[in-house]
């Protein structure tokens, strides 16, 4: 049907979502929920094919009617009446930018149109991001069915295109093309971000992903290594994804506590992603940089985030194994790091109030009290072919990394929000939408993997308010068909081999037992086998980052992927002045701080590193977390893990 649709931006007015999908069917294993949450390749089609188009109007249904047409890129809309547009506002809504979209039919019984509604976040004049939302009004048929099934192939089609989905060769678009929603077990530290992480969660967060059609458990964690005892007891195989909302520590405490599971080898392929809301958000730069999104901070950067989540697709992540001087092994995503940038890190603690701030700050002290570290170096170049399989790809060309690392997330008091929210007898009713100059009311959210419920009225006065139509029945495996085993926590409920080491003053870091073995590398203090190299000198600063990021605006190693299979290793040697390491610094906010050529400044591409300090006294950091002071040494496992990192950025995605 060609359909007659109706369509108008809604600013201050939001209709209830329906539309379920999915990344996938419920797999039955991790590594089927892995490709199962790649998104499929879509038909070979240009980014301007047009897909479908047909006349909209607005709801009201008094406002202005509109030509729309969807391409694989964007939504172009046109108005037609009462007269066109030399130059239309708004006409362009790209799907980069669009969380997702449902289908509504109005509570009176004479309106026969149907209606669907698209939720986007465009950047306004500012560059920030603000929530808006259009609604469509089909009413070309005589009868609500056959208009109900026009929205419902307009939001299908709309839906499959944000999802990566196959859209079928012959043009028959309808709701059985959309799986089953996933489900996300969301790991929320209501202290992240100077207290604002559970304040972000509750306006944006849950909003959007709830926009999207996501089903999701909450968790307010309450304590140091809370995340790492919960994953050791969760049924995996009801989970889509492990999502934690606050900054790098607390991904770090999943990904250790996966790896000390019985059943690692598989635990570890759950996809896990991150919601920047802490003060450290490196990963989330380099998520955010992979997505094709500009450089964003704050609230810009977890809705850039956000919207990645909910488009849906993983990439392989490289994990380093680090050995400490104990013997004692843990996993890092992010870096090691001794000298400058460790006591940066770790003597800004005391400012953590001032979130992301407190780096800054931390790098003015340090640089005032500038010291060197005597040390050895040693690493397995990335030329020396490994004894493993090497990465598919060449060498990057990043060129080194170097900066302030998140700090570890101190001991909070006890939250009574601690279990999972679908648990609570009671929906938590939530505040509205916050996004800047965004006047929408929000749909009251039930927290138990359902959609939202409608809080109040869509339409002007006269106006029948509208309601949600499902497109789809809930399946049998959806959350509220489905039983959930209770998420476990607690000493007495954890795999009997996954101890918990008592913590010391020197030994913050949670240790994993579990993991694949470190086969380039010799017992720690043995002697290195041939093909490595070594140095000795003075330091101002050593690190090894796997990333690109070492902050959501420090751009370590601007060419490393999160698969690459390398460790990057950046070091400063003592004399460099306090002014050029300061411009080193600077210049690494775009990722520039190599062309600046600076003599004391060295990389290396390696696939493992042994770091030996000379000195009796400083502070090492794995991930931003102070770890035993003394010898260490690290291997990286590639694609060991899995990140939710949304499609990939192409040019054209940003306005």
């Amino acid at each position: 049907m060609n359909g007659h649709l109706e369509a108008e931006e809604q600013q201050d007015q939001r209709p209830e979502q329906e539309l379920t999908w999915s990344w996938g069917h419920r797999p039955r294993s991790a590594l089927d929920r892995v490709k199962a949450m790649a998104p499929p390749l879509p038909l070979p089609l240009t980014p301007s094919t047009p897909l479908l188009h047909g006349e909209f109007g607005s709801y009201p249904a008094r406002g202005p009617r509109f030509a729309l047409t969807l391409t694989p890129q964007a939504l172009h809309i046109q108005r037609l009446r009462p007269k066109p547009e030399a130059r239309p506002r708004g006409g362009l809504v790209l799907l980069a930018e669009v969380s997702g979209c449902c289908t509504l039919r109005s509570r009176s019984p004479s309106d026969s149109a149907a209606y669907f509604c698209i939720y986007t976040y465009p950047r306004g004049r500012r560059g920030g991001r603000r929530r808006a939302a259009r609604t469509f009004r089909a009413d070309g048929a005589a009868t609500y069915e056959e208009n109900r099934a026009e929205a419902q192939r307009w939001a299908t089609a709309l839906t499959c295109l944000l999802r990566g989905l196959p859209l079928p060769g012959d043009g028959e678009i309808t709701p059985d093309l959309l799986p089953r929603p996933p489900r996300l077990l969301l790991l929320v530290n209501p202290f992240g971000g100077r207290g604002l992480a559970w304040q972000w969660c509750k306006n944006h967060v849950l909003p959007m992903i709830s926009e999207a059609g996501l089903s999701f458990n909450l968790i307010q964690t309450e304590r140091h290594n809370h995340a790492r005892e919960l994953v050791q007891g969760l049924s995996l195989s009801e989970w889509d994804g492990i999502v934690t909302v606050s900054g790098d520590g607390l991904l770090y405490e999943v990904l250790n506590g996966l790896l000390e599971r019985p059943d690692w080898e598989e635990a570890v392929k759950t996809p896990v992603g991150i919601l920047p809301c802490g003060s450290g958000n490196a990963l989330a730069g380099a998520v955010n940089q992979h997505g094709g999104f500009e450089p964003a901070l704050g609230i810009d950067l977890l809705l850039n985030c956000s919207l990645l989540l909910c488009r849906g697709g993983s990439h392989p992540l490289d994990l380093l194994s680090v050995t400490l001087a104990s013997g004692s092994r843990c996993f890092s995503f992010l870096s090691v790091a001794w000298g400058f940038v460790s006591d940066v890190d770790i003597q800004s603690e005391r400012f953590r109030a001032l979130g992301s701030a407190r780096f800054t700050l931390g790098t003015v002290l340090g640089l005032a009290t500038l010291h060197t570290y005597r040390g050895r170096l040693s690493y397995l170049p990335a030329t020396v072919e490994p004894a493993s399989p090497a990465p598919a790809h060449g060498l990057p060309r990043a060129k080194s990394e170097l900066t302030l690392a998140p700090g570890p997330a101190p001991p909070v008091a006890h939250s009574p929000l601690h279990r999972s929210v679908s648990d609570l007898p009671l929906p938590l009713p939530q505040p509205a939408l916050t996004s800047p100059g965004s006047p929408e009311p929000l749909p009251i959210l039930s927290l138990n993997g359902g959609g939202p419920e409608l809080a109040g009225d869509w339409g002007g006065a006269g106006d029948a308010p509208l309601s949600p139509d499902p497109l789809l029945p809930s399946p049998p495996g959806s959350p509220k068909a489905a039983q959930l085993s209770p998420i476990t926590e607690g000493a007495s409920e954890m795999p009997a081999s996954s101890g918990l080491p008592p913590p010391t003053p020197d030994a913050r870091v949670a240790i994993s037992a579990g993991g694949p073995p470190d086969h380039l590398l010799p017992p720690l203090g043995a002697p290195l086998p041939p093909g490595w190299v070594t140095m000795e000198g003075d330091f101002v600063l050593i690190l090894a980052i796997s990333p690109s990021h070492l902050g959501a605006d420090l751009v370590a190693a601007p060419h490393a992927r999160f698969d690459d299979g390398l460790v990057h290793l950046c070091w400063v040697r003592g004399g460099i002045s306090r002014a050029a390491l300061l411009r080193l610094f600077l210049a690494m906010e775009r990722g520039s701080h190599f062309s600046l050529g600076c003599p004391q400044l060295g990389y290396a591409a390696a696939r493992a590193f042994r770091l030996e300090p000379l000195t009796p006294r400083g502070v090492l950091t794995v991930d931003g977390e102070q770890v035993e002071y003394g010898p260490l040494q690290a291997q990286v496992h590639p694609g060991l893990g899995t990140l939710l990192t949304g499609p990939s950025g192409c040019p054209g995605r940003e306005p």
